[in-house]
């Protein structure tokens, strides 16, 4: 789930190693985005299984 949050911060900033005095904002994003991919999954219901 990181990776793909990690690519989408990236692709979303457009930047893909952000300046120091952003890195702390960017790597905040990925957490929640990672955070928030897992919340989604977690609480998806599949029908027919």
């Amino acid at each position: 789930m990181r990776a793909a949050a990690l690519q989408y911060v990236r692709k979303v900033s457009g930047f893909r190693d952000p300046a120091a005095h952003n890195a702390a904002a960017f790597e905040r994003a990925v957490d929640q985005v990672t955070a928030a991919t897992n919340e989604l999954l977690s609480s998806l219901e599949v029908r027919g299984r």
